[in-house]
């Protein structure tokens, strides 16, 4: 009888796997940041002040190499370029804000400087609240922004949210038309399309390449080899989002943003054409998702996540 009841109870434990729990988000705050694990291992690191400004680095793909480009962060790597010091790994700026920018890092910019973090919280829903002040040379606030990273899984992907709100503090405030923003990344030296290791970049619309640049799509992805795989980066543009669907400030060498305001120079329309001006107190608010995957943009998915993400509520 014993015997018995050993085997019926081995048979119903095949037939109902014990549930492990689901592996989730370790974030850890430290003087500079936040260091972000999922199940254990590095994903990204939220680092208050580099350069001018806040930003995510390292950015770590589904292998373990990092996807964006470590300088000037770190001494560069044979395959990276030492151009472009205001490109670190993944930020948020803009070119012109009441003709300040805040773009480029140099005599007469401005700075966004941390003030705050809202919320830290792993777990099985992580993310990270900022509060940010943006100042002119001298000290003067321009406009503040309040910055949401969420994080998350899909199967073997990752993704990061980055959900910004930026407003007019004590004066009208304009983002100016310009190409030099807004929020994005510079990747890995091996993954620019002019490495010639086999780059690409690819948006929703199917145009590739060079000419993605300057192009309104939906989502735009670049992926190319990093340590031997074949990895990429999509930047997803939510519906909701200011100006949607955003132009793609997106070049061979490795820049990657997102820029809904620099029309004049995407477009060759009149300039100005992209401004737009808030009075004290208003705001608007930007959506992005960061999709992390291994493989070209089908490999990925990143169409099939796209429509995912479209259905989120913002």
């Amino acid at each position: 009888m014993t015997r018995t009841l050993v085997l019926y109870a081995s048979c119903l434990l095949l037939l109902c796997p014990v549930a492990l729990p689901a592996a989730s988000f370790d974030l850890q705050r430290d003087e500079d940041g936040v260091t972000v694990k999922y199940d254990g291992k590095l994903l990204t690191r939220y680092v208050i002040k580099s350069g001018n400004k806040p930003i995510l680095w390292p950015l770590i793909g589904p292998h373990g190499e990092e996807l964006t480009r470590g300088y000037p962060m770190r001494e560069a790597t044979p395959d990276e370029r030492q151009d472009h010091i205001h490109h670190r790994s993944l930020w948020f700026t803009h070119g012109d804000v009441n003709g300040v920018s805040f773009w480029h890092e140099a005599a007469g910019t401005g700075e966004i400087v941390h003030r705050e973090f809202v919320k830290v919280e792993g777990g099985e829903n992580p993310v990270i609240v900022t509060r940010n002040d943006w100042l002119a040379p001298g000290g003067k606030r321009l406009c503040a922004d309040e910055r949401t990273f969420t994080f998350g899984v899909d199967g073997p992907n990752r993704w990061i949210d980055m959900d910004l709100k930026i407003t007019a503090t004590d004066e009208a405030v304009t983002f100016g038309d310009t190409k030099e923003g807004s929020g994005g990344v510079r990747v890995a030296g091996t993954m620019k399309v002019d490495a010639k290791l086999g780059g690409k970049i690819v948006n929703s619309e199917g145009q590739t390449d060079g000419e993605a640049w300057g192009k309104p799509a939906a989502w735009c992805d670049y992926h190319g080899p990093v340590q031997g795989n074949v990895v990429g980066i999509a930047i997803m543009n939510h519906p909701r989002s200011f100006r949607f669907p955003t132009h793609w400030h997106v070049r061979t060498y490795g820049l990657f943003t997102a820029n809904p305001f620099g029309i004049a120079d995407f477009t060759k329309g009149p300039k100005g054409a992209g401004n737009h001006t808030l009075q004290p107190g208003e705001s608007f608010t930007l959506n992005y998702r960061f999709y992390i995957h291994a493989g070209d943009e089908k490999d990925g998915k990143v169409a099939e996540a796209f429509a995912k993400y479209s259905e989120t509520e913002k």
